[in-house]
């Protein structure tokens, strides 16, 4: 289907005049009104260009294109106004971002030139960014993968906090929360240069060597160099470079950068993994939380309400002993799952999801599971 394209004109006559000349070029809608515009983008959209008029009762041509950026933001603006000021111009362009400015009477062949390459405009953006989308999901998904066969204590890490940090997230920055999602997933990435008995050591809590403590202390250093090579995660990569770093400025990296010049996502993460040690090590989430409690000043204060929350919702769910094929995706573990060799295959308070799902049934097949699992339900 041809890109549609949204003339906006206060004007019926001009209106009719475009669906007459156009209409068999482009695929065409046309508004009365900057509200009604914005009724169309949000019933019919996307649109991949929309053209305004800029004195308009109401709503002007500025305001409107700039809620039209908001509402969409590769669709290609352009202002057509019988007001050839500068001053309108500029703020067309700053305030809405504007790609083309045109002004009236404006003969045809150059608002069909004009209209040509906006569609060729708003082609290229969504191959872009569909392109760069393919990218970082690939990129991700491998990261990930390799995780998971290198260091299966590292990748069961970033699974566990996934929940926390999205939970938290969406209370703070649910606009950008794909970037703290991949940030929990890929946070533990540094970790394949380390050996798994290091990480089983700190996952106990138990104190390591000067080496070992040098090694591991390097781990979110190395995912920032991995990481901010890739297309769109250099935010990801500086939250994961900082997850180490105490709210009161102490920690890792040893610059001076505390409180909330620290990275958000780098403060959520640094409360999630301390939070997800305590638990491996305490008989419940409100144990867990008061030893991070003991330690306040490590923390951003407002997240650490937010992480008390989600243990009062998780509070609320069933505890069940269910068979592998009962399992279902948003479950979470309430105990370690082992198979009948006694190999560890999960740790508690690890989320269920589809791919793990099918890989722990697949495994099942050669190394039954321990069964029934308890596990907490939703």
């Amino acid at each position: 289907m041809r890109e549609k394209i949204l003339f906006v004109d206060d004007d019926p006559n001009i209106l009719n005049s475009m669906r007459r000349n156009l209409r068999n070029r482009f695929n065409l809608s046309t508004s009365e009104s900057g509200e009604q515009g914005l009724r169309a983008i949000e019933k019919e959209g996307p649109f991949a260009v929309v053209v305004s008029d800029l004195k308009m009762p109401g709503m002007n041509g500025i305001d409107f294109l700039a809620r039209v950026r908001d509402l969409s933001k590769d669709t290609v603006r352009v202002m057509l106004t019988g007001y050839a000021e500068l001053e309108s111009a500029i703020s067309a362009v700053n305030e809405g971002n504007v790609f083309r400015f045109l002004t009236k009477p404006c003969d045809m062949s150059t608002l069909v030139n004009t209209l040509v390459q906006c569609l060729e405009q708003y082609r290229l953006i969504t191959a872009e960014r569909e392109l760069l989308d393919k990218t970082l999901s690939g990129s991700v998904e491998l990261c990930s993968e390799i995780l998971s066969m290198v260091n299966p204590v590292a990748f069961d890490t970033s699974s566990r906090i996934k929940r926390y940090v999205r939970y938290i997230a969406e209370h703070k920055d649910p606009e950008n929360l794909w970037q703290y999602e991949i940030a929990a997933m890929l946070s533990q990435i540094g970790c394949v240069t380390l050996k798994p008995e290091t990480l089983e050591k700190v996952a106990e809590n138990r104190p390591l060597n000067g080496e070992e403590q040098q090694v591991y202390d390097m781990h979110p250093t190395i995912a920032y160099d991995l990481l901010s090579r890739i297309p769109r995660m250099a935010g990801v990569a500086k939250m994961i470079m900082y997850q180490n770093k105490n709210y009161d400025g102490t920690g890792n990296p040893r610059e001076k950068i505390a409180g909330e010049d620290i990275p958000l996502g780098a403060r959520i993460l640094k409360l999630v993994l301390d939070y997800d040690m305590h638990l491996s090590q305490m008989k419940s989430p409100k144990e867990a939380f008061a030893e991070i409690e003991k330690d306040s000043d490590l923390y951003d204060p407002e997240l650490m309400y937010y992480l008390e929350g989600m243990l009062g919702v998780e509070a609320r769910f069933t505890v069940k002993k269910l068979s592998v094929a009962e399992l279902s995706p948003g479950m979470i573990t309430n105990q370690e799952v082992r198979s009948a060799s006694g190999l560890l295959i999960m740790r508690k308070s690890y989320e269920l999801t589809n791919v793990i799902l099918s890989r722990l049934r697949a495994y099942a097949q050669s190394d039954p599971i321990r069964e029934p699992v308890s596990m907490l339900v939703p």
